[in-house]
């Protein structure tokens, strides 16, 4: 029986997470049947679940690629700049991505063992965040009248808030203005040479 590459497991489980993105973002958690999962991802019940131990599992490899992704962004560009990528589309499935980002957030309320399987995954973008504020701050581009958690803490809500405006519907053509005062509020404000 031939041996399979690791490139080849490898863009299995990206079609499966590919495919699984869409089926969560259009029909949630529970409505994310075997059956539907098997039409999104183009496989079969068994390929899907040599790769994920159960619909659980492919959840949460999700919800954490799409973590890992932003956390990237975050890493070179800040928090806010994912959400401009939101606003403008360019994430890789923004529908997709904010389907999936909803249901987190709907399980993190209401199903306590997810909330902590999830614990364990979730720091990671809040830990890109530190980091680059910490970077912006000792480069002096960053307020330092503001603990990091809480500039932290205040970028993190936002975003939260505009996670539901998207899911509300509400028109965002007009948020890019909101953005540059979310990002100008956490930079440091250099004195000017005027009387004052």
């Amino acid at each position: 029986m031939p041996r399979v590459s690791q490139d080849h497991l490898d863009a299995r489980r990206r079609q499966i997470l590919d495919g699984a993105r869409v089926c969560f973002g259009r029909f949630g958690y529970e409505g994310a049947t075997v059956r539907r999962l098997e039409e999104a991802t183009g496989l079969s019940r068994g390929a899907i679940f040599h790769h994920f131990r159960d619909k659980e599992s492919l959840f949460l490899a999700l919800a954490e690629d799409d973590a890992a992704r932003m956390a990237d962004v975050v890493a070179q560009q800040g928090l806010v700049q994912v959400m401009r990528d939101l606003l403008a589309g360019d994430t890789e499935h923004p529908a997709d991505w904010l389907g999936t980002r909803l249901e987190v957030s709907r399980r993190l309320r209401t199903d306590p063992e997810f909330r902590a399987r999830w614990a364990e995954r979730s720091e990671q973008l809040t830990t890109a965040t530190r980091k680059r504020l910490l970077w912006q701050r000792e480069a002096g581009n960053l307020r330092d009248d503001i603990s990091i958690e809480v500039l932290t803490a205040y970028l993190e809500l936002f975003l939260e808030g505009l996670v539901s405006h998207l899911a509300m519907g509400l028109p965002a053509d007009d948020l890019e203005p909101v953005l540059d005062l979310v990002e100008e509020s956490v930079r440091r404000h250099r004195a000017s040479g005027g009387a004052g």
